[in-house]
This record gives C-alpha cells, sequence and structure tokens, in this order.
C-alpha cells in the first residue's frame, strides 16, 4: 500500500480493508481500523503521539491530522465523517461524530457520540460538543439539538463512504 512511511521505526498499522487513496500520506504511529478511509492528499501524521481511527471512518480529501507531543493523541472512533480541508489535532471524536468541510478540531477537545461542529467553524481548545449537538462559528458554540432526521442522515452518509471507497480501490486497481 503507498503513501504509508515509518517513522523512528514505527509503521501505520492499516487494515486490509482500508482505503488510503493516492495521495494520501500516513506517518508514524497511526493505526486505521476496518473499512475506514483515507481519501486523496490527506495527512496523517503519527510522529510525536499516536492517531488511531476506529472502523468505518472517512477522512476526506485534503484533511490534515495530527497530535501534540506527549501531551494529545488523536482518537477517531467508529463510523465518523470528517469532511474536506479539516484539520483535526489532538482530539477526540466519538463514534458517529461528524466535522463538517474545512472546520478545525484543536487540542484537548472532544466530540461526544453523534456531535457536529458546522464546516468551517473552529473549536478552539478543551471545548466539549456533547452527544446529539451542533456547533458552528469561529469560535464555535453550540447552535442547537441535531434532529432525529438529522442523526439519521450523519450516520447514512457515514456508511455511504465505505461504500464509495470500494468502488476507488476497484476503479483504481484497473
Amino acid at each position: 500500500m503507498t503513501g504509508l512511511y515509518p517513522f523512528n521505526g514505527i509503521v501505520p498499522q492499516v487494515a486490509a480493508s482500508a482505503f488510503i487513496a493516492p495521495g494520501a500520506r500516513v506517518i508514524g504511529d497511526v493505526q486505521i481500523g476496518e473499512d475506514s478511509s483515507i481519501w486523496y492528499n490527506c495527512v496523517l501524521r503519527g510522529d510525536v503521539e499516536t492517531i488511531q481511527v476506529g472502523a468505518r471512518s472517512n477522512i476526506q480529501d485534503g484533511s490534515v491530522v495530527h497530535v501534540t507531543t506527549r501531551r494529545w493523541k488523536t482518537e477517531i472512533h467508529d463510523d465518523v465523517l470528517i469532511g474536506h480541508l479539516a484539520m483535526i489535532h489532538g482530539c477526540i471524536i466519538e463514534s458517529h461524530g461528524f466535522i463538517g468541510l474545512g472546520a478545525i478540531v484543536m487540542d484537548g477537545c472532544v466530540v461526544e457520540r453523534g456531535g457536529m461542529l458546522a464546516a468551517g467553524a473552529m473549536l478552539t481548545p478543551g471545548k466539549r460538543i456533547a452527544s446529539g449537538e451542533l456547533w458552528a462559528g469561529r469560535p464555535a458554540k453550540l447552535l442547537r439539538t441535531l434532529s432525529e432526521e438529522e442523526v439519521l442522515r450523519n450516520r447514512a452518509a457515514s456508511a455511504g463512504y465505505v461504500e464509495l471507497a470500494k468502488r476507488h480501490r476497484e476503479s483504481l486497481a484497473g
């Protein structure tokens, strides 16, 4: 698999069913779970702490995932959707979390299960988005609670990326 690079003798661990798109860079202490996808031109740099990506999560084109030396690792749990050009740094995104396009999640933040950060928002250090909340703005603040329909739509979007990744893998295989 291309795009995987060791750092200090630690090689990324990627499930066989995961999709790493051409142009993506996965470096060092990074674990990627079953059916997850790392899209074109993403960087996951686990050089000074660990990055964990659970099952069926997707990190879309141009996003960057990093950590803080000896302080903040990054955990992205199962079924998480991270939009294009997001910056994820030293934080925890619990299962079914949704990070919008161009959003920033900073050190020590937690996005609880099913929480959502809107496109372009910036979650400043140490903030917590509770389960089912939508936060927006720069800096991000609670906007409202997600409807049941929105929660279901977010879950479906994550599942859709599992299928899309399979189609990309097949297309690239020729």
